[in-house]
């Protein structure tokens, strides 16, 4: 697995490459995470004791060549089968040292919606991972049929394999939210968990949230998460006049805690592959509105489980947080059928797919081999 970084606070992609690398049955694959920039906290430890090798170049923000030299020593020395990038960084990467080093299959895997109008990184999504690596993983219908109709990356080479649910380290106190908080216990609560960065586009939930409060003014939100917007999104919910009811928890690691302790998530976000908040919201039961973006149409069914709203409208958001809060049986309704939903993703289930897909790569031969996929593993389009 070749990811960017490692960390406790790491974004959904890493830490779903780490959780697909316990994930793979240990009698077939012996598993080495490489996080090209750093490998810190808790987590290079516990891959460690489950057996997984870490490898950490430690190339900084800069370009070292040096770094990659170490790579490429490390695939030649270990004859590594499978090389599987995560995000578009690492899948560049990733396509030119796998092919140096001769690796015989190269996974390159798109964890959200990459074009957004920068001809460079089309370019070489086209020409270079589309061409080089053997394989191409997007997490969506959506993001595959984009990969296709807009980056040219050739179909056959294109797989829709989803996220799956993640649980995270139960912590050893159960804690009480809202008493956290200072809040009435039972002061109605909005949750949503993301770095805090612009394409979530939470200055649009802040907004849609002020909105609420007009109608429901015991209501509070909670903003678990850490990012560069921060300091922004406070100065949002200050001009919005909420600034008192808007809750910035920072990084937490109790993210079940909070989510059943919450009335409702909210995702607001501009673009998304298939978001990891989203199926942390089925596992624990906790009903979602979000923006209809990315992949939340493979895994959810609007109107029975889960409320959808236009991206970046902040009065379509807030009517359907009003109409969820409003109505508690519909609430219920939107939780158990997601929860329902939740044996298609767990990483189990995801792993022997990915599992599958290594075998038939194998198979195949060379990375860059232009044999189509089977047929129900490469891109399909999109139902309208």
């Amino acid at each position: 697995m070749l990811v960017d970084s490692i960390g406790d606070s790491s974004a959904g992609a890493e830490r779903f490459a780490v959780g697909l690398a316990g994930a793979l049955a240990p009698d077939r694959y012996a598993v080495t995470v490489c996080a090209t920039r750093h490998a810190t906290g808790r987590l290079p430890a516990t891959m460690a004791a489950a057996g997984i090798r870490v490898l950490s170049l430690e190339r900084g923000t800069d370009f070292k060549p040096h770094a990659f030299g170490r790579l490429v020593r490390y695939l030649r020395r270990e004859r590594v089968d499978v090389l599987h990038a995560h995000k578009f960084g690492s899948n560049v990467w990733g396509t030119v040292i796998g092919r140096l080093s001769g690796v015989r299959v190269i996974v390159a895997h798109e964890h959200s919606w990459s074009y957004e109008g920068d001809p460079v990184r089309l370019l070489l999504d086209r020409y270079l991972i589309g061409r080089g690596a053997s394989a191409f993983v997007a997490v969506s219908t959506l993001d595959a049929t984009r990969m296709v109709a807009v980056e040219k990356v050739p179909a056959e080479k294109v797989v829709t394999i989803p996220n799956a649910y993640l649980p995270r380290p139960r912590e050893p106190v159960v804690a009480d939210l809202r008493a956290e908080l200072g809040l009435e216990k039972d002061a109605p609560l909005l949750v949503t968990g993301a770095i805090l960065r612009a394409e979530k586009a939470l200055d649009v939930l802040i907004d849609a949230f002020a909105q609420v409060v007009q109608q429901l003014p015991r209501v509070h939100l909670v903003i678990a998460g850490k990012g560069p917007c921060e300091a922004e999104l406070k100065r949002d919910a200050a001009v919005a006049g909420v600034a008192d009811r808007v809750h910035f928890l920072g990084f937490r690691s109790d993210m079940d805690v909070i989510l059943e302790s919450s009335d409702l998530a909210v995702m607001s976000s501009d673009r998304e592959g298939l978001p990891l908040f989203a199926i942390e919201c089925m596992a624990h039961r906790t009903p979602l509105v979000a923006t209809d973006v990315g992949g939340i149409r493979d895994i959810l069914v609007e109107n029975e489980s889960v409320l959808l709203a236009p991206r970046r409208d902040p009065s379509a958001l807030a009517r359907q947080i009003e109409r969820a809060l409003l109505e508690p049986e519909r609430r219920d309704a939107l939780a158990a059928a997601a929860h329902a939903r939740l044996g298609e993703l767990t990483i189990d289930r995801i792993a022997d797919r990915f599992e599958a897909l290594y075998e038939r790569l194998l198979e195949r031969g060379a990375p860059g081999v232009s044999t189509p996929l089977p047929v129900d593993a490469q891109a399909q389009p999109r139902a309208s």
